[in-house]
Order: structure tokens, then sequence, then C-alpha cells
């Protein structure tokens, strides 16, 4: 027997095994998606876009007269155009201010604006101010994510005496597409005639059209001394309806007006604020229906 024929009958009579290895498997973590669905439709503009969370809506100020939360993310930049118009007892007067946001980390914004009115066909420098609000927690971790507003005006002396203001900023949503805010304000003017202001004002609105269209009503109630007559105050009541229209996803156009129910407020006063956010910070042009929860911080 050669030795290939030995070879041949040593390799045949052995047991042989036959394995397959078992398809390499890889587990993905999960992934966790938001959706704000009601009847099956998210609203976008309800999509925690936001650096702290906080839904698109309050990126375009949705209130002319109330505020809500943090408008800007850190680095991001808002300009925008105000135009209040009010008439007293058939007189009118103007007020414009042109303003600009800076949001700041840790929920922080810094405002700063210029005032100047229009008053029987003669323009007048009112002020510069600076504003600081900071929210206290990310949104939706306190309710009605209250929000400390610190304003002061540099007046000019022809105009009164510089005024501080702080301000609680309340704010929430519920329902499907309903946006409500509230605000408690102290004013102060710190020489001259030394007026005092106790105001609430309050707002809410119904989206219409996602990211595009909503209405509201809004409200401001003022209780107002001076120096000399505090037990004299005089009260002003307005309210009225709103409307916002978003022409492009970085723009709001915010119109406001405001009958008066009291003797000693104004007859009318209406709003009209023009809004455009710029910047490092700038994402509402992107799609954030469905968001991870990673993006959300």
């Amino acid at each position: 027997m050669t030795l290939k024929s030995v070879l041949f009958a040593a390799a045949t009579s052995l047991p042989v095994a036959v394995t397959f290895a078992e398809p390499a498997t890889t587990t993905l973590p999960p992934i966790d998606v938001w959706a704000h669905v009601f009847d099956g439709q998210p609203l976008q503009e309800e999509a925690p876009t936001g650096a702290y969370g906080q839904p698109d809506w309050l990126s375009n100020r949705r209130f002319a007269t109330t505020r809500a939360y943090i408008q800007q993310d850190p680095w991001e930049v808002g300009v925008e155009q105000w135009w209040r118009s009010r008439d007293d007892g058939g007189h009118w007067s103007h007020l414009f201010q042109e303003e600009v946001e800076i949001g700041l980390p840790g929920r922080f914004q810094f405002d700063l604006y210029y005032d100047w009115s229009v008053e029987n066909h003669n323009a007048e420098y009112q002020d510069t101010a600076v504003e600081l609000r900071w929210a206290l927690a990310d949104w939706d971790k306190i309710f009605l994510n209250p929000t400390i507003y610190l304003e002061y005006k540099f007046v000019d002396p022809k105009q009164g005496g510089d005024i501080f203001e702080p301000k609680l900023l309340l704010s929430e949503e519920f329902g499907h597409g309903w946006h409500w805010a509230m605000n408690f304000i102290w004013e102060k003017e710190l020489t001259g005639k030394e007026n005092e202001e106790w105001a609430v004002t309050q707002a809410i609105s119904k989206t219409i059209i996602d990211s595009k269209l909503s209405i509201g009503v809004e409200m401001n109630y003022k209780w107002e001394t001076t120096n000399g007559h505090r037990d004299n105050p005089e009260s002003q009541f307005n309210i009225g309806p709103s409307i916002q229209w978003r022409p492009t996803p970085d723009s709001h156009i915010d119109v406001v007006a405001l009958p008066g129910l009291t003797e000693d407020g104004p007859d009318f006063e209406g709003w009209l604020v023009m809004g455009f956010d710029f910047g490092a910070g700038t994402s509402k042009t992107k799609d954030h229906s469905f968001a991870p929860v990673s993006s959300r911080q």
C-alpha cells in the first residue's frame, strides 16, 4: 500500500464536525424621538428645538404686551422694530422702538433698545434701555417656567427720570396649539415725579397654521401713582385681539389692537412688531418636527 493510500484512508476514517458561526449581531441604542401629536398631526412649532428644550414658538416673539421665557439661544441675535400707536381722547401719539436681542449661555438673554416718539408732528428721543432676563430652569422643568426680567431705562432728562423695571415672566403651552404667558411688573421712576406703576399683562393664542399663523387675545392692567399722590392712583385696562404671521422660519410680524376700558387710560393702543433672527444660533430653518432628545440640550 502506498503512502498516498494510507493517508487517504486515515483522513476518511476520522470524524469530521462542521460548525457554522452565528452571524454577528449589533444592538443599536434606542433612539428617542419627540412629537407633539394630536389627531396624528404633530406641530413643528411645539418641537423642543431650543438650547434649553424650549419650543420653537417662543423663538419668535408671539405677544407684544407680554414676554415669555427666553427668546434667543446662546449667541443667536434678533432685531425687531416696534410701533405703538395710542389714542387718548382723540389725541394720537406714536412710539417707535428699535431692539437688538442677544442670547447668552446659562439661560440668559440681553436686549438693548432705543425709543423715540412722534407727537404733534414732532419727533423726540425718549430713552435707551438695557434688559436682562434669566430663566430659572430649562423649559418644562418648573411649573409655568418662571423667568426673571430686569430693565433699566436711561431716560432723556427732558422726558423725566431714569426708570427701573423688574418683572416675573410666566409662560406655558397646553392642549394643541394653545400658548399662554403672564407678566407681573413693577416700574419705578427714580427721579422727577417718581411715578410708580404696578401692572399685570396676560396673553393667549391659538395656532391656525403651524409655524405660520396664530390668533389670540392680549390684555394689560396698570395701576399708577405719583409722589405725593399715592392715595389717588390711575388705573388702565386694555384688552383686544392679536395676530402673528411668520413669513419665514426666522421672521415674524405681530399686530395687536387693544381698546381701553377705563377713563384713566387711553382709548386705544395698537402694536405692530416686525422681527428677524440671525446669527450663530439660528436653526429654525431646519425641520424639527421629530427631533432626537440629544438635540434638545
